[in-house]
């Protein structure tokens, strides 16, 4: 292993740690307000993953990019699934006739 391999690994398992401490504390009624608002950064992960992917030399670094890439997509799709049925709660409902 050389030293930029550890590096990334120990900025990796730090950014684990830190994600879990943060959205372990966040309230619950938060947490769908939030997921809508990050639905652009994970746009910017999908970005990077294809960019890592196109530039992949080895079989690894082409797996690691696709299983990249489907993670981000689901995550992009589920917040917005979920921002469109929070969003639907607020919606006036017709009145019905009589």
């Amino acid at each position: 292993m050389n030293a930029e391999l550890i590096a990334s690994l120990t900025i990796f398992a730090l950014a684990v740690f830190l994600g879990f401490e943060l959205i372990a504390r966040v309230p619950t009624l938060l947490h769908t307000p939030l997921m809508s608002g990050t639905n652009a950064i994970h746009g910017i992960v999908l970005v990077g993953a294809m960019l890592v992917a196109g530039s992949a030399d080895s079989g690894l670094e082409k797996t690691l990019a696709f299983v990249a890439i489907v993670f981000g997509t689901v995550n992009v799709v589920g917040g917005f699934l979920v921002t469109d049925r929070m969003l639907d709660m607020f919606r006036r409902r017709p009145e019905a006739r009589e």
